[in-house]
């Protein structure tokens, strides 16, 4: 007999002040407080959608003597207006079993605009587009095509918080950085090319181990002792050693560009970028991510018809929404001519 899957009606993104709420929720966070009137609990809900903060107050909150992340809820109660945002008061919440069987977990983790298996098979052409050395494509293929491998990237996060921290992200940021790689090349013509793109594929390969993914997407044990620099190089190396035809020097050259790539020591680089295929990487990786970080403050923004951001702590500044020069094009209902640099979002 199939399972029944519980349905869910109200997402956060569509939540509005004054609006009851009683549908289910992952909580992504809680902390206990205390106040003049007793101990209370603050919380951050989570679905596809995005994330609200909600408050159960004294004496509902001694219901609930310990309340870990990860816990499916089913919450009752209404969504308030506080300093300009949507927060949940929390009338009452029943904590489903772990074992999240009777969800959708789709319904809770935010993924990639485009879907994984797509993102992995744009990765895969420009492997085919550019890559003509036999050593360089077949140490693609192997590790691309690794089951363990190809498993833990089509559903691994590219970080716990900040940037591209949804299923999908890891992929979706290797191939924007794959992807800017290729078209400095075009500008800077005697960057090694094929070095710099296999660096790109798999610069952050590491955060496949370094972060859990799933509903609760925390560092692993693994992930906190070593980061995921050193995984990604630990988890390469045998597909490195079993690439008898490729040459010391390229595979050195790999290392480094994995290596250097936060290009600052303070940046938790072990050592800094010295050949120019290592410094593109380094500014193509950091350009995605704060671009990555950017896209997401526009989205809300554009939800509450901002033209400026809050102030962002990980950029050190608030960001503007420029307006944007009329494009013609569109008004043509003309192709771009560069269909594979379109962004990812649709």
């Amino acid at each position: 007999m199939a399972r029944q899957v519980a349905k869910k009606f109200q997402y956060i993104h569509d939540l509005a002040p004054g609006q009851p709420v009683n549908d289910l929720f992952l909580l992504a966070a809680a902390n206990m407080a205390q106040s003049r009137n007793g101990p209370y609990w603050n919380l951050t809900f989570q679905d596809a959608t995005g994330t609200i903060d909600g408050k159960i107050w004294s004496p509902k909150s001694l219901d609930y003597p310990t309340l870990d992340p990860g816990q499916m809820t089913r919450v009752q109660g209404f969504v308030e207006n506080y300093r300009e945002k949507n927060q949940l008061k929390v009338d009452h919440m029943d904590l489903l079993p772990t074992s999240h069987e009777d969800v959708d977990i789709s319904d809770f983790l935010p993924t990639s605009y485009v879907p994984p298996e797509q993102l992995m098979d744009a990765i895969e052409a420009l492997v085919a587009k550019h890559i003509t050395h036999k050593p360089w494509k077949t140490l693609c293929k192997k590790v691309l095509n690794d089951e363990t491998v190809r498993a833990l990237l089509i559903t691994a996060p590219g970080a716990k918080t900040v940037h591209h921290a949804y299923a999908g992200g890891l992929l979706e940021h290797t191939l924007q950085v794959a992807r800017a790689c290729m078209a400095l090349c075009d500008v800077y013509p005697t960057l090694d090319r094929e070095t710099l793109l296999v660096g790109a594929i798999f610069h952050d390969l590491g955060k496949a181990w370094e972060l859990s993914g799933g509903l609760t997407n925390d560092y692993t044990d693994e992930g906190r002792l070593l980061g995921h620099i050193q995984l990604g190089q630990n988890k390469l190396e045998p597909f490195l050693k079993g690439c008898k035809t490729l040459d010391e020097g390229l595979k050195l050259h790999l290392r480094h560009l994995i290596t250097s790539h936060h290009g600052e020591h303070e940046f938790g680089a072990p050592v800094r970028p010295k050949t120019p295929e290592a410094f593109v990487l380094h500014f193509a990786d950091n350009m995605d991510a704060k671009l990555n970080i950017i896209d997401q403050a526009y989205d809300e923004m554009d939800k509450n018809g901002q033209e400026w951001s809050p102030y962002m702590r990980y950029l050190e500044r608030n960001i503007y929404r420029a307006p944007s020069t009329p494009d013609k094009s569109k008004a043509k209902n003309e192709k771009p001519e560069n269909q594979c640099l379109l962004p990812l979002k649709a």
